[in-house]
């Protein structure tokens, strides 16, 4: 079991930057690709960006790419979310999730084994 928590969600003006976290616990997360995914209010939740077991790859959806950067702390076990150049767009709530390391990037949430229980986002004009 990999249990995820979140943190770093707030207020922020539009043109901000926020960092998330995920913390995880239980197994190492040494075995598993990082994701996150984030959900607005009546909308479906969708893939924001991930990156490799080693870090040292990763992949961004079109709407954050240049704008967000994750990246994973050394010990592996802490992944991050830089977010730069806020949206309004962008405001929802942010989830981290694991999945095995498999061939290609998960971008479904249907692929990924783990979450955490998600930080809220709010990005205002």
């Amino acid at each position: 079991q990999v249990q995820l928590v979140e943190s770093g969600g707030g207020l922020v003006q539009a043109g901000g930057s926020l960092r998330l976290s995920c913390a995880a616990s239980g197994r190492t997360l040494s075995r598993y690709n990082m994701g996150w995914f984030r959900q607005a209010p009546g909308k479906e939740r969708e893939f924001v960006a991930a990156i490799s077991w080693s870090g040292g790859s990763t992949y961004y959806a079109d709407s954050v790419k240049g704008r967000f950067t994750i990246s994973r702390g050394n010990a592996k076990n802490t992944v991050y979310l830089q977010m730069n150049s806020l949206k309004p767009e962008d405001t929802a709530v942010y989830y981290c999730a694991a999945v095995t390391i498999a061939a290609g990037w998960a971008t479904t949430d249907s692929e990924y084994d783990y979450w955490g229980q998600g930080t809220q986002v709010t990005v205002s004009s």
